[in-house]
């Protein structure tokens, strides 16, 4: 079993606080310090308590979920053989209510875009295949309940 950490501050320096007028920005700091400025979305706390250059947690879930995916992407397609030479996704997280009634989110769709080289080229099927592995295979998306879509994104 393996143990993952983030450590997440906000401090309300002299802001009053108990009006809710106060800013939501704060810092995650992960193991190796990499610090990211972090806000509430924009789309949930108006302008100027949110910072809309900061990344807020809904754009966090969606970044880790494709980021989860391409890593096991690359690793299938390194083991099959097959050369990635870029990938980029271009990933959507969409907020709705649930059964309950409750604000989730309900679906995130991956976009990949992924480049080979190389002699030895995949099929479509053979993409399709690794898409699907890494999906199973993905930590995060075997965590949640939201659902999860791959729409590869193929060259024109």
């Amino acid at each position: 079993m393996s143990e993952y950490t983030a450590t997440v501050q906000w401090e309300r320096g002299a802001q009053l606080f108990t009006d809710n007028r106060y800013s939501r920005r704060h810092i995650w700091t992960f193991d190796g310090g990499v610090q990211v400025p972090a806000s509430a979305s924009p789309h949930v706390v108006p302008l100027p308590y949110a910072d809309a250059g900061a990344v807020d947690p809904e754009e966090a879930f969606v970044a880790a979920l494709s980021s989860c995916h391409m890593l096991w992407f690359l690793s299938l397609a390194a083991q099959r053989g097959f050369c990635v030479d870029h990938y980029t996704d271009a990933a959507m997280g969409v907020m709705g209510k649930d059964q309950m009634g409750r604000l989730v989110m309900t679906c995130v769709t991956l976009r990949p875009r992924v480049a080979f080289v190389g002699d030895r080229l995949p099929t479509h099927a053979d993409i399709q295949a690794l898409h699907e592995q890494a999906h199973a295979e993905c930590y995060l998306a075997n965590s949640v309940k939201t659902e999860m879509r791959c729409e590869p994104v193929w060259p024109a």
